[in-house]
């Protein structure tokens, strides 16, 4: 059985940073990333790259913080979007550029991770390649698939006789050819895929029924990336907004249980603790949520204003997307080569789509934009370990959400944040996918029964006691928001901490005694396995609460709160968590990549001081 240090399962973003980082930091053990897909890139492999794909953020705001995207490489200009193409080479020269990507294996799936018992602890996988199965043997294990790497794809009565092609968004670049020889095409769901979708099919002529469910969430908030020069505040505050929210000032803001971190607690106190406060902030996310509604013009016309968003702009999470196409999306809508309809797919016959206010709409294809499964492909041994790994269970075979701990949890919340007792009710109809009449599935790891959110200390380690002594598992990219790159690249130099027992005490229990650490001593007693355990849950309930709009209640999901989640991840290492120059820049200039160029650089050099 081959034996390997460290073992990666999944080739985006996430599994490709701590691949890099934990090959930088520990260059003499052995590595590999396993992949089920034929290229790299997750969301961005070549595979999944459909007709007119592009990121949301611009050049300089998507990219590793150690590898610039050069408009000179890349053939990207300031101020453009980078188009799906650009990204997987973008992922493919990085790989090269930092020596991993020799260590990747496609084509390799994870089917069981057995976990082993000792003080070492460590992985048995059993992985299919090329036909065949074989097993290797990880001493550290991360898990990096994301969270959009499985498609969920409901079985809808009738789709037996239906006859036409039917398919999941991730599968539209297999699908291609209906772009030119379709004649009329159903999309379902109000994504931003779904969005991009329909784009593709109406900017080639095809006509579209773009259908978004009455009982679901509505479509997704929409901004524009510039606004008129009149309104020069309004633009820095959509784009920043939108594109990631990395302005200190405009995280204060948000609500946000991990926010004192950033040492700013006096001014958060003031915004969400006192009546003066939160009248401010309600302001703001009226001015925000109202601007995007009057530029984007949606109640001038009958079905633009269908897709007037539903939820308030406070909650909606990452689902906060940009207009990115080349042209005007509603004018597509405005002269019908799109109708917008506002109800739930009940079956389907021959070449027909069936909706629950009588509708029939023939058809030459229907796109499934219907989301995600949110928990691993991988069956994870022995029987049970799911909930002490932190992977989403039932409620009562949880020892973490007892009913005492989720009350004490939800009343700090709640008394810290007034705001969010008043939980918004954007569709009182509001009933999950599967509760539609005519859509089913058989798929276990989708059932009906609701489980509990992902619970990981710091969004990625299990908060068990065994578990944390092994240091054997952990999982990257569980989460949500458009700082991508930064958080994936915070994460990998956490991770990397946490497998070599580099963390300070004030973050978690040393395995080893260790010289005493003078950050230690400034962040108080060092921490309990029983503080990870309460800040844990204290997290992962704060999403329901905060997000509802969004996937706050499955999994962390969030906007506003990226930098002061990076923010506590550079905190833990030890580092400066104040980049810019000055108070000035601290709280009013954007930050970005450049910011943390060389704090893979920062933390090495940090735990050679300390003797770690």
């Amino acid at each position: 059985m081959e034996t390997l240090d460290l073992v990666v399962i999944g080739a985006g973003v996430f599994g490709l940073a701590v691949a890099k980082t934990f090959h930088q930091l520990n260059p003499g053990k052995s590595l590999a990333v396993l992949d089920s897909g034929s290229t790299l890139g997750g969301v961005w492999a070549k595979d999944r790259l459909y007709p007119g794909l592009k990121t949301n953020n611009m050049l300089g705001t998507f990219e590793y913080p150690d590898f610039p995207m050069h408009s000179d490489v890349f053939g990207v200009k300031p101020g453009e979007h980078m188009s799906g193409e650009i990204m997987y080479r973008y992922l493919t020269k990085y790989a090269e550029r930092f020596d991993i990507l020799d260590k990747i294996r496609y084509q390799t799936a994870v089917l069981v991770a057995e976990h082993q018992d000792g003080a070492e602890g460590g992985w048995i996988l059993s992985v299919q390649s090329g036909g065949s199965q074989h097993q290797i043997f990880a001493r550290k294990l991360v898990m990096a698939a994301g969270l959009t790497s499985e498609p969920f794809l409901p079985r809808i009565e009738g789709q037996d006789d239906f006859g036409v092609p039917i398919f999941h968004s991730r599968d539209f670049t297999k699908y291609a050819d209906t772009l030119d020889s379709a004649k009329r095409v159903t999309v379902f769901g109000g994504t931003k895929s779904a969005w991009d979708v329909v784009y593709a099919y109406a900017s080639k002529g095809v006509k579209v029924d773009w259908v978004i469910r009455e009982s679901g969430h509505g479509p997704v908030w929409m901004a524009p990336p510039y606004v008129t020069p009149l309104k020069k505040w309004l633009e820095k505050l959509v784009r920043q907004c939108a594109q990631n929210g990395d302005t200190r000032m405009l995280t204060w803001f948000s609500p946000c249980i991990w926010g004192n971190v950033d040492g700013y607690t006096g001014l958060r106190n003031f915004y969400h603790g006192s009546a003066i406060g939160r009248a401010i902030t309600n302001a703001f996310w009226y001015i925000l949520g109202n601007d995007v509604v009057t530029l984007n013009k949606y109640d001038a016309h009958p079905e633009t204003k269908k897709l007037k968003p539903w939820s308030h702009a406070m909650f909606v999470a990452s689902s906060f997307s940009i207009l990115n196409y080349p042209t005007d999306i509603f004018d597509l809508v405005r002269d019908g080569t799109v109708n917008v309809h506002i109800a739930d797919v009940t079956g389907l016959s021959s070449r027909t789509v069936h909706l629950s206010d009588g509708t029939q709409l023939d058809t030459d294809a229907l796109c499934c934009v219907t989301g995600w499964k949110h928990v691993p492909p991988v069956k994870f041994l022995p029987e049970g370990i799911d909930k002490e790994l932190g992977l989403p269970h039932t409620p009562q075979e949880s020892d973490l959400f007892t009913a005492d701990a989720v009350a004490q949890a939800d009343e700090e919340i709640l008394s810290r944040f007034p705001r969010l007792q008043d939980q918004p009710v954007q569709n009182k109809n509001l009933k999950p996918l599967l509760a539609t009449d005519g859509l089913t599935t058989t798929d276990p790891v989708n059932p009906s029964t609701p489980l509990t959110p992902w619970t990981l200390y710091h969004f990625m380690v299990p908060p068990s006691a065994r578990l944390l002594q092994t240091r054997d598992i952990a999982f990257a990219g569980v989460l949500l928001n458009f700082s991508t790159f930064i958080v994936a690249h915070a994460q990998a130099i956490w991770l990397s901490a946490y497998f070599n027992d580099q963390l300070p005490a004030f973050v978690l229990p040393p395995l080893q005694p260790r010289p005493s650490d003078p950050t230690d001593d400034q962040k108080g007693k060092a921490k309990t396995i029983a503080d990870i355990r309460r800040e844990t849950l204290l997290h992962a309930r704060f999403g329901k609460w905060r997000y509802p709009a969004g996937h706050g209640a499955q999994f962390p999901d969030f906007v506003f709160d990226a930098l002061p989640y990076v923010d506590l991840l550079v905190s833990d290492l030890g580092l400066k968590v104040h980049r810019k120059k000055g108070w000035l820049a601290e709280i009013s200039e954007p930050y970005g990549p450049e910011d943390y160029r060389d704090l893979v650089g920062e933390f090495a050099a940090s735990v050679e001081g300390k003797g770690v």
